[in-house]
C-alpha cells in the first residue's frame, strides 16, 4: 500500500490560475528552508509532479521571516500571511487569482469564520497587507491603487506592441491591441525594456470589445491573454485583469468604472476608482490530498 501520510495539500484555481495549496497552520510543516525554490519548481512540474502556475503556503504572518518588513504597522492586523512562490521558484509580491483562492481555502479549512470572511480580512502578501472578503458569487479582494510606471513596449514574434507599465504590486506592461489574441505566439516571454523592468514583468495583451458598455452594465468589456514573469502564460491573472482594466479606463480618459475582463480561464470583474481597485471572481479547491514519501523523497 502507498504510504500517504506525508503532509496535506490541496489543488486549486481561481479561473484556470491554478495554485498547490500547502496548509501550514502552524508554521512546522514548511519552513523556508523546506520549502526552497527547487521544491517548489517539483511541485509546478506538469510533468514530475501536481502542476500549477504557483504555490501558495497557508501560514499565520508570525511564521513568516519577511512578513514584518513588508507588512509594516499592518503586521498585527494580518493574522495570515499568503507565502506566493512563481512555478519557478521565485517569491511573488501579490496574486489576485491566488489570494481569492487563499481566503476560500482559509474558509473550507474551517480557518477563518464565514461572517468574518463576508465581513472582509486583511490578509498579508509581499506586495502589502490586501483587504478580501467573500461576496454573493465568489470572492473580492481590494488590491489597492493601480500606479502608472511610464510607457514601454513588448516584443513578441518580432512585432512591437506599445505599453503602459501598471503596478498592482506587482509590476505589468499593458499593451492595447487590435490584433487577435488567438493570432499571438506567447509559448516564449515577449520581450521586454530591462532598465524599465530590472526584476521582471508580467505582460497583457489586451483587445478592447468595448470602451462604453459591458455585460451586466459594466463601464467597458476587455479580453486578454497574460504571460507571466516566473511562469510563462497562464489562463488567468487578477493583477494582469486589475491592471488592464485600469489602462483600458485610461486610454478613454477615464479614471473610473468597472470592466468585465474576459481570460482564456474564465471572466472576472474589476471596480476601478481614484483610490484603489476591486477584484471580483470565483475561487474553487479541486482536490485535496498527501504528498506521498516516495515522491518527497
Amino acid at each position: 500500500m502507498i504510504d500517504a501520510s506525508g503532509p496535506r495539500v490541496l489543488k486549486g484555481h481561481g479561473t484556470q490560475n491554478d495554485f498547490v495549496v500547502l496548509p501550514d497552520p502552524d508554521g512546522t510543516v514548511w519552513p523556508e528552508d523546506r520549502l526552497d525554490a527547487a521544491l517548489v519548481r517539483r511541485l509546478c512540474d506538469r510533468q514530475e509532479g501536481l502542476g500549477a502556475d504557483g504555490v501558495l503556503r497557508v501560514v499565520p504572518s508570525a511564521h513568516v521571516p519577511d512578513a514584518a518588513a513588508v507588512l509594516g504597522d499592518a503586521l498585527d492586523e494580518c493574522t495570515w500571511f499568503m507565502d506566493h512562490r512563481n512555478a519557478d521558484g521565485s517569491h511573488a509580491e501579490m496574486c489576485g487569482n491566488g489570494i481569492r483562492l487563499y481566503l476560500h481555502v482559509l474558509v473550507a479549512e474551517g480557518l477563518l469564520d464565514v461572517e468574518q470572511a463576508r465581513a472582509g480580512v486583511l490578509v498579508g502578501t509581499r506586495g502589502g497587507p490586501r483587504r478580501v472578503g467573500q461576496g454573493a458569487d465568489g470572492y473580492w479582494v481590494d488590491m489597492g491603487p493601480a500606479r502608472p510606471l511610464g510607457r514601454g513596449e513588448a516584443v513578441l514574434s518580432g512585432v512591437t506592441y506599445p505599453g503602459t507599465g501598471v503596478s498592482m504590486g506587482n509590476p505589468h506592461l499593458v499593451c492595447l491591441t487590435d490584433v487577435a489574441l488567438e493570432s499571438l505566439d506567447l509559448a516564449h516571454a515577449p520581450a521586454v525594456d530591462p532598465a524599465l523592468f530590472p526584476d521582471g514583468v508580467n505582460v497583457e495583451l489586451v483587445n478592447v470589445l468595448s470602451a462604453e458598455e459591458g455585460p451586466s452594465g459594466t463601464t467597458a468589456h476587455v479580453r486578454l491573454r497574460v504571460s507571466e514573469r516566473g511562469v510563462g502564460e497562464t489562463r488567468s491573472c487578477g493583477t494582469g485583469a486589475c491592471a488592464a482594466a485600469w489602462a483600458a479606463l485610461d486610454a478613454g480618459g477615464r479614471s473610473a468604472g468597472t470592466v468585465t475582463v474576459d481570460v482564456p480561464g474564465g471572466r472576472l470583474s474589476v471596480e476601478v476608482t481614484p483610490g484603489t481597485t476591486v477584484l471580483s471572481g470565483p475561487a474553487v479547491v479541486v482536490s485535496s490530498g498527501t504528498l506521498t514519501r516516495e515522491w518527497l523523497g
